[in-house]
């Protein structure tokens, strides 16, 4: 009996994904809950376990294609009804071959003990390369409900530059399969014609890194840009146009986005603030606790402490009622600048954590964010934006409210300026602080309250003594 595996809801009112990589290929006998291909939707990169147990007969998409949720991912037939495969399907499948998962995605819904263990070189792998793919039908598999075809077999070359790039510099080979940990140096291998699991790696346990894909595409750029003497070559149009897709996280962001300027009345006040006193604290809980602290966390605390006096502005618009929904928890949103793009993780619950929980937190966020690598609840829930623009080299912004909060506060670079400090001109460390807000949530007074008590904890941190 064939059973069809198809991409399920990711939730968040995400419909679509890219195929990253299969972890598996036809003829393979996969366990239930067993991971068997990556994908990335607009929030984030997920491996996805088959429901079912037996041999995959097919797979439907190739890496870099995007699928919707109902269409078939796989097919999978019982171990009993394969061909060369079936002694091994009944020593390698645990559960019975009519069992099915409740699990939709990896950690999901089912116990991590019902899905074996994947093997790990060095720290924690989401894949080991792309599997080769030998195309496998058979006479019962049915046809996906949206056309698509099935994998094809992996090319020896993934193209003719490679090929020459390959012979002359023995770096690519077709039978290897290296381990690559990050899908971003997965696709950038793929965006620039051939399979990063080809490359011998040069991290641990010949891990794929992205400086192995980077020299490898130097090597193809500079074999293109020195063709044979005897061949002529033409300039390249320098004034070409270029289309980029909006697709992906760019698409979702750039829908959010518009959405929030369609509909959130804004306004935008700035306060330039005095944090000498700031850097002066953060060095005196190092003395004190033996524990750095960044500026950040130290204004991630005092705006969790405004909020709770300014509730109002930890709210959201429901337009369908016409009503402010004023939340009670503060879930606190870092917008960060990844690989992916425009991110901004959750930080949940912050109301309720102490300084060093809410530090921990956020360094927790800072690790992933190169890569964004979040998972899909760190970015939903949100109720207020903090937004630290001042790491990109700028003084203020009047930023986007991240639809649908009801303000996001935004902090400038820390540049020493001249400050009159009583009645006398002084060098001192200067920050410029930009709140936007909803006018339908409130008005200025109220915001520009939150803005200047948030000011006076920075200016004076021992201030915030008085409402802990």
């Amino acid at each position: 009996m064939s059973r069809e595996f198809l991409l399920p809801d990711l939730g968040e009112g995400l419909t679509e994904a890219e195929i990253v990589a299969w972890l598996v290929a036809p003829g393979d006998t996969i366990a239930i809950d067993q991971a068997v291909v990556e994908v990335e939707s607009a929030k984030s990169i997920v491996e996805l376990p088959s429901p079912y147990g037996g041999v995959v007969a097919s797979l439907f998409g190739e890496p870099g294609q995007v699928i919707h949720a109902g269409q078939v991912l796989l097919t999978v037939t019982d171990a009993a009804g394969g061909a060369a495969a079936d002694i091994a399907a009944g020593d390698a499948l645990a559960a019975a071959p009519s069992e099915v998962s409740g699990a939709v995605l990896v950690g999901y819904g089912t116990t991590e003990s019902t899905r074996p263990a994947r093997k790990v070189a060095a720290g924690r792998f989401c894949g080991t390369g792309t599997p080769s793919h030998t195309p496998v039908t058979t006479a019962d598999a049915p046809a996906s409900p949206v056309p698509m075809l099935p994998v094809a077999a992996a090319p020896a070359e993934p193209a003719a530059s490679v090929s020459a790039a390959s012979v002359s510099s023995g770096a690519l080979d077709a039978t290897r399969r290296s381990p690559v940990v990050s899908p971003i140096v997965r696709r950038l291998a793929r965006d620039n014609g051939f399979d990063a699991s080809m490359l011998a790696g040069s991290g641990p346990n010949a891990l794929v890194l992205r400086s192995d894909v980077d020299n490898y595409i130097r090597a193809l750029t500079a074999l293109a840009v020195a063709p044979p003497s005897t061949a002529p070559t033409a300039p390249d149009d320098a004034s070409a146009d270029i289309r980029i897709p909006i697709s992906g996280l760019r698409k979702v962001v750039s829908q959010r986005l518009t959405t929030s300027r369609r509909e959130i009345p804004e306004a935008t006040i700035w306060l330039d603030v005095d944090a000498t006193a700031l850097f002066a604290a953060r060095d005196q809980l190092l003395t004190a606790t033996g524990e750095r602290f960044s500026v950040t966390a130290l204004i991630a605390r005092f705006v969790v402490a405004g909020l709770r006096m300014y509730p109002v502005l930890n709210s959201s618009v429901d337009t369908a009622s016409q009503e402010i929904l004023q939340h009670g928890a503060v879930n606190l949103g870092i917008a960060a600048q990844t690989s992916r793009g425009l991110m901004v993780p959750v930080i949940h619950g912050a109301h309720a954590m102490s300084l060093r929980q809410l530090r921990d937190s956020l360094a927790a966020l800072v690790a992933q964010s190169p890569e964004g690598t979040f998972a899909p609840s760190a970015l939903t829930g949100g109720t207020f934006t903090l937004n630290n623009f001042g790491s990109l080299g700028v003084d203020g912004s009047a930023a986007i409210i991240n639809h649908p909060e009801a303000a996001i506060l935004g902090i400038g670079r820390m540049i020493e300026r001249p400050w009159v400090v009583e009645h006398a001109l002084a060098v001192r460390t200067v920050v410029e602080l930009s709140m936007v807000f909803d006018h339908r949530v409130c008005d200025g007074g109220t915001a520009a309250g939150f803005l200047t008590y948030v000011a006076r904890c920075i200016e004076n941190p021992v201030s915030l003594l008085a409402d802990l």
